[in-house]
């Protein structure tokens, strides 16, 4: 009988190592992890008991070395709870609350011996997992070739995506189901110069779905820091997705050393989409803080010398096209934007209506031949054009009160920026600017790398670092789009990282429904600086030749100061475009940037949202809400406002004045 009931033990033992399941703290989420028989890991999802990622598999394949992808043994496992909160320097909110459950398998290869540990936690939106290489015994250096994590769907969901590009996100987003993701039906004359696409059936992650039953899925990353970008695979027949891992200019993907580990995977899910967009879990799963003194890191709200270039009203050059022949002595063509009269002139008016900074962009010399030549040394980052007194222009701004944003383009040439960056932002110190705006156009340089690989990734985030030891901020755009790096570094106060409102000035532009998608996919992982406010959205006021307009309305450029966060806000018109419309030119000055709250009140991605955000350190709300191109009545319940403030009249006004309409109120 003892011996039975000795061998009944082992048994239940051993099925408890070979398969564990761990819930969310409100019980929703159900995560199942689990080896075969051949020893492959892999795990499930339920949601409210409905199957969400049906058995997955997991593991990671080594170049020049034993895969870990199967024949493991679970050494042990080990559980906690994770259970604090904690606030950003700048955010939606002010204090953000991280509750999940933990649980890390530590496995071991029965034929190698290797170790490798996967780490699960589960949030009441979601669960996240990453694999750690443990050290033992001694360094160990290796070359990751793939990685195999796999997230079976359990239909035929509609999803929102663009191409699995290495080089742009810049795409509008398809709406289509799972099974019909081809690339090669697109249109491919959509504005984007560089495009890099390996396989039709390849998107980019944050995916957003959501089910034939209602649920909202998104799949996507966070802390990603010396690794490449995850694309997704798409098995349009099974409805499976595979991690695609970017690769280097010699195929691999990753170079590593223990101890060390990869990005967190995750996958939200709810059948509310607000629990989707209002998540806090990428964030969750980045590293706290670790700039010491964050004084410096301050909401801005800037204009500047930016878009009159996109509309062709000016140029970036100083003396002809921009594919121009390189002759060292430099003859004005007379169209050049960025002049100290002109930076003057916008000096005056962000002064003059309270905007904290001035950008201006082509201000150095170098944009003759900047672009599709491949060039390595093609901006110094410190030299102005002779009809810019960097001096004047800056010692003007300081009179005014009004802040400079420094603009660096690299034209992908990431050697020649990194040699010049201590310099450059030496000068930027000199002369007190706060933040930097970098580009990324084109070609990279080193030759053969992408956007998205895992150098490019540890290059945006060592300027990020650097930037902080100089207390400077930092804007990128044609960056790999962010993964929640500036909870660590919060002086990444935003990123471009998608198509932005530029694109509406020169090419076929953005649907009305881009804009109620971005807050699902790109915004899950930071702040967006998409350049919103054209009042003026017809381009053949500029060139009667032109036939491009933006996609919009005037309430809508407003609200998306509101519905799009950033603590960086461009006002991106031009000065004389705001000053016909002074009425709707007040929201933009009145608009906060740091919140201490914001409320999703309702979200449809594709279709519609609406958020209400209250000013931090202040009592005022500010609500935005956007459709796509189809009309939408709305009914917003206004209990969330702060008792006896009256705050609900500034609502009243603002959508009187939009809509031209008296509006009803209901006060309960």
């Amino acid at each position: 009988m003892k011996n039975i009931l000795l061998l009944f033990l082992i048994i239940f033992f051993s099925a408890n190592l070979l398969s564990q399941v761990v819930t969310s703290p409100n019980g929703n989420i159900e995560l199942l992890f689990s080896l075969d028989k051949k020893g492959y890991p892999s795990y499930s999802v339920t949601y409210k008991g409905r199957l969400v990622i049906k058995p997955s598999e997991l593991g990671v394949y080594l170049k020049d070395k034993e895969s870990l992808v199967f024949d493991f043994q679970i050494n042990s496992f080990e559980k906690r709870e994770i259970k604090e909160s904690w606030s950003p320097v700048l955010g939606e909110q002010s204090v953000i609350e991280n509750h999940c459950n933990e649980i890390t398998f530590y496995l071991i290869n029965k034929k190698t011996s290797k170790k490798l540990n996967i780490v699960f936690r589960v949030f009441d939106e979601g669960i996240a997992f990453r694999y750690e290489f443990p050290f033992d015994k001694s360094v160990e250096y290796f070359i990751i070739s793939d990685e195999n994590s796999e997230f079976n769907l359990s239909g035929d969901h509609k999803a929102f995506w663009i191409p699995g590009d290495y080089d742009s996100q810049e795409y509008v987003y398809n709406e289509t189901k799972i099974s019909e993701i081809d690339i090669s039906k697109l249109e491919m004359e959509n504005g984007i110069s560089l495009k890099t696409i390996k396989s039709q059936h390849r998107v980019q992650s944050p995916l957003m779905m959501k089910t034939g039953d209602g649920l909202y899925l998104n799949i996507f990353e966070a802390a990603v820091d010396n690794y490449p970008v995850m694309h997704l695979d798409v098995d349009v027949k099974n409805f499976s997705l595979t991690s695609n891992l970017v690769p280097d200019a010699l195929g691999n993907k990753a170079y590593l050393r223990t101890p060390g580990e990869t990005p967190w995977r995750t996958i939200m899910i709810s059948d509310d989409a607000r629990d989707i967009v209002s998540s806090k879990m990428i964030l969750n799963l980045n590293e706290p803080c670790k700039i010491a003194d964050v004084s410096f890191i301050k909401p801005m709200k800037y204009v500047g010398i930016w878009w009159e270039m996109h509309v062709g009203k000016s140029s970036w050059d100083y003396a002809g096209t921009q594919s121009g022949d390189n002759n060292p002595v430099l003859k004005p063509h007379g169209r050049h934007g960025a002049t100290t009269e002109n930076a003057k002139r916008y000096i005056d008016f962000a002064a003059k209506h309270g905007f904290d900074g001035v950008l201006i962009e082509g201000w150095n010399t170098g944009w003759e031949d900047w672009y599709g030549n491949w060039k390595d040394d093609v901006f110094d980052f410190l030299t102005p054009y002779p009809d810019f007194d960097l001096e004047e222009v800056n010692r003007y701004a300081k009179l005014k009160e009004v802040k400079m944003i420094m603009h660096h383009e690299t034209s992908g040439s990431v050697g020649n920026y990194e040699r010049h960056l201590d310099r450059a932002f030496n000068l930027m110190k000199k002369y007190d600017y706060p933040a930097v705006k970098s580009g990324y156009v084109g070609r990279i340089i080193p030759r053969g790398e992408y956007h998205d690989g895992q150098s490019m990734v540890n290059h945006f985030n060592f300027v990020a670092r650097r930037a902080a030891d100089y207390k400077l901020m930092v804007n990128s755009h044609e960056s790999s789009r962010p993964t929640g790096f500036h909870r660590t570094y919060p002086n990444y106060i935003a990123a471009e990282a998608a198509r932005g409102n530029e694109f509406n000035a020169w090419s076929n532009g953005n649907p009305p429904m881009h804009e109620t998608i971005l807050p699902f996919t790109r915004l899950l992982g930071g702040p967006m600086d998409y350049t919103p406010g054209i009042f003026e959205i017809k381009m053949n006021i500029y060139n009667p030749q032109k036939k491009e307009q933006v996609h919009t309305t005037l309430a809508k450029q407003l609200a998306l100061y509101v519905t799009m966060y950033s603590p960086l806000q461009m006002a991106a018109d031009l000065p004389q475009n705001y000053e016909k419309y002074p009425d709707a030119f007040q929201f933009i000055k009145d608009v906060a940037l740091d919140w201490q709250k914001s409320i999703y009140l309702e979200a449809e991605p594709g279709d519609y949202i609406t958020v209400a955000r209250k000013e931090k350190n202040g009592e005022r709300w500010f609500l935005g809400s956007i459709t796509d191109e189809n009309p939408r009545e709305t009914v917003i319940k206004c209990d969330f406002l702060s008792p006896g403030k009256n705050t609900w009249r500034q609502f009243i006004r603002m959508a009187e004045m939009l809509t031209g309409k008296k509006t009803r109120s209901i006060m309960r």
